[in-house]
């Protein structure tokens, strides 16, 4: 940058730099900073910085922040290390080397003085003139200097008497712009003071100008960094902190505590549901300062049942200040904070079955995600988790006591077709139609090795009914051929059997895959010769009928295989075939609804002819 000496007395003079003021600010707004509100965090994080430096300095200082908004000016005081005239003109040789490539902004914020002059650009966001006063604590009779921005690009530097400021440090004074008063009212800087700085370690007070000695914006530290009498109140203030944070009160929170990289926070468990894969943002604080309320990417996909708040020494932010920087240190923390949650996991398990059922009757969806990747959660969890079975909604442990083999469904379809049949015959059926309960279910060997899990299909369920005699058979052969012949146009069969409970006229046998299976074959058969006929032909297979199964223990049953009149045995087995139908829950085919309501038709007609 040119420099242009105003004065023939150097020790005097004012010296004026020109900087592209307009696309430095352009590519803050449009490229690095979501809002303009980051400037009050980085004038906070730039008086963080010069506190710590001074603490290197001197040890056992007692030094603070001091924020003043009374609606014309904002300021930030701070008694850090303070700046000397050359690290002023360093700060902005630095700004302006910055304001060609956004990718030099993330370099410069590695050390103290990049990150003091961008967040320093920051503030023009809303301001039209930036007065910083300094002094270095650095050197004992360091003077004053004093550094004036405004909005055309310009600044001055001079030197003041140390009696300009006469202890050391930095204030930065702001006049804002008419148009950002939505950012810098007294009562927008307390609050966003309190949103960005709540965790720091320093301490922070806030004036708006009423006369008063100030208010506190972080009167005490995070629950996790204070002593309490009792584990119970020390778990009371986690809980009621992340209650604070989240607006909601946690199924339990989880004490985070890595000190491999400075971090600790707490985890709070939803106490409601929500949709598998679903993430949520955490809250993430970098030595004390806010980072991001939406980092996701802290804990694995899998972990979201829970929402966090951290504070990390080692993390490293990108130059927005407003994500994580993805490197291998985040990889390990990622990983460590999912270690903490399978302990807690483990923990409940073992020592809290209260807490673990409530646990998993919230979020059994969320571990059945995590125990299908996870293997120890799989053998800690599996057994606990709740399915629906013949034997009502239960635990796989608790099913597995009572049946030694243990089937599968592929659809929950399927499940409500067998149900009630199955559960009187005596074979342990589970639903696994949602989703991961097939795939955990077939896992259970691994876990219990005396059971064994196979897949329920037609043949394994109809061998458990029972044959009618030969006689019985040879009398409702008549009506049986009637009831194929009605329900050829649906690919079913029609067998008699006698099965429990025998208020269940009819079982109906068909799976997804058959359907789909006759599908195929009927557009082979219309696309014969074609381009498609010759495609499906190759995929055809001898395709599996449904088989219609009545129950010859049932009254009406018996009544119907009696029926000699051909009209009326054929509606009464639509009939039976539409209300099997409509027991199974699957969506009706409007072939169908259409039997449904013409079977229902034609009974009534003939009850009323018969009445007549």
């Amino acid at each position: 940058m040119p420099l242009r000496d105003t004065s023939a007395d150097h020790a005097a003079a004012d010296r004026t730099f020109q900087v592209d003021l307009r696309g430095l600010v352009d590519l803050l707004s449009h490229h690095l900073y979501s809002s303009p509100r980051v400037y009050l965090r980085e004038l906070l994080q730039n008086a963080v910085d010069a506190l710590t430096a001074r603490h290197a300095v001197e040890p056992h200082g007692n030094f603070g922040i001091r924020l003043y908004a009374d609606g014309k000016v904002v300021r930030v005081e701070d008694d850090g290390v303070g700046l000397t005239e050359a690290d002023v003109h360093t700060f902005l040789a630095t700004i302006g080397r910055s304001s060609k490539r956004a990718d030099r902004i993330a370099e410069q914020r590695a050390d103290f003085i990049g990150q003091f002059g961008i967040g320093l650009l920051s503030c023009f966001l809303v301001a039209d003139e930036i007065h910083v006063l300094s002094r270095s604590a650095r050197t004992p009779d360091a003077p004053a200097v004093e550094w004036r921005g405004r909005g055309d690009g310009s600044y001055t530097v001079r030197t003041l008497p140390a009696s300009a400021r006469p202890r050391p440090g930095t204030t930065v004074t702001l006049t804002p712009r008419s148009d950002a008063g939505e950012w810098t009212r007294p009562q927008q800087v307390h609050a966003l003071a309190r949103h960005f700085g709540s965790l720091l370690r320093h301490p922070v007070t806030f004036d708006d100008g009423s006369g008063g000695s100030g208010t506190p914006v972080n009167p005490e530290p995070a629950p996790w960094a204070r002593g309490f009498p009792t584990p119970g109140a020390r778990s009371r203030a986690l809980a009621a902190y992340g209650e604070e944070v989240f607006g909601f009160t946690p199924l339990d929170t989880i004490e985070l505590d890595l000190p491999a990289v400075g971090l600790k926070g707490i985890a709070c468990v939803l106490p409601e549901a929500v949709p598998a894969g679903r993430r949520h943002g955490h809250r993430v604080h970098v030595k004390g300062m806010l980072l991001s309320e939406q980092a996701e990417e802290i804990l694995p996909e899998w972990a979201f049942f829970v929402r966090c708040v951290v504070d990390a020494e080692s993390l490293r932010p990108t130059a927005s200040r407003e994500s994580l920087y993805e490197d291998a240190t985040l990889a390990a923390v990622r990983d460590a904070l999912a270690e903490r949650l399978r302990e807690w996991i483990a923990r409940a398990a073992a020592s809290d079955p209260d807490l673990l059922g409530r646990f998993l009757q919230t979020h059994h969806l969320a571990v059945k995600s995590l125990a299908v990747h996870d293997d120890e959660i799989l053998r800690m969890l599996l057994p606990w988790l709740p399915f629906e079975t013949t034997d009502g909604h239960t635990t796989l442990d608790e099913f597995a006591r009572t049946h030694r083999t243990v089937l599968v469904t592929s659809s929950v379809e399927e499940f409500r077709q067998v149900a009630a049949i199955a559960s009187a015959a005596g074979l342990g059926v589970v639903n696994g139609g949602y989703t991961y309960d097939r795939e955990l279910v077939h896992r259970m060997p691994e876990i219990r090795p005396e059971v064994s899990v196979a897949d329920l299909d037609p043949a394994t369920l109809t061998a458990h009914l029972d044959p009618v005699d030969r006689e019985t058979e040879l009398a409702a052969a008549p009506y049986l051929a009637q009831a194929r012949d009605a329900l050829a146009v649906f690919d079913c069969d029609v067998a008699l059997r006698t099965f429990q409970p025998a208020s269940a006229p009819a079982l109906l046998v068909d799976s997804r895959e058959a359907r789909h299976e006759r599908t195929r074959s009927r557009l082979a058969r219309e696309q014969e010769g074609g381009l498609w006929g010759d495609i499906l032909g190759a995929l055809r297979q001898e395709a599996p009928r449904a088989q219609l199964i009545l129950n010859q223990l049932n009254p009406l049953v018996r009544t119907a295989v009696a029926i000699d009149e051909p009209e009326l045995a054929r509606t009464s087995a639509e009939a039976l075939y539409g209300q099997a139908v409509m027991l199974s829950r699957r969506p009706l085919r409007p072939a169908e609804s259409s039997l449904i309501n013409r079977s229902f038709l034609d009974l009534l007609a003939h009850a009323l002819r018969k009445d007549s």
